[in-house]
């Protein structure tokens, strides 16, 4: 065994998952819902966490629309 989960070809925990434009709209949405729903007791740490998830998602919406024209 070589110390991997993966196997030759197969796509492992270091590769990041490629999303289309409408994938990640739809993530978006999710996660700005999720956002909105965040009891007050969370964790600091976990809102941080949402909000750089979702302000990503925002820089990777606006560059994929901005390559488009």
């Amino acid at each position: 065994m070589s110390g991997f989960r993966s196997h030759d070809g197969q796509f492992s925990d270091r590769m990041p998952i490629r999303r289309s434009l409408d994938e990640k709209k739809r993530m978006l949405v999710q996660l700005k819902d999720q956002q909105a729903a965040l009891k007050p007791y969370v964790a600091e740490a976990v809102r941080t966490a949402l909000a750089k998830r979702i302000a990503e998602l925002e820089a990777d919406i606006r560059q994929a629309g901005a390559a488009r024209r």
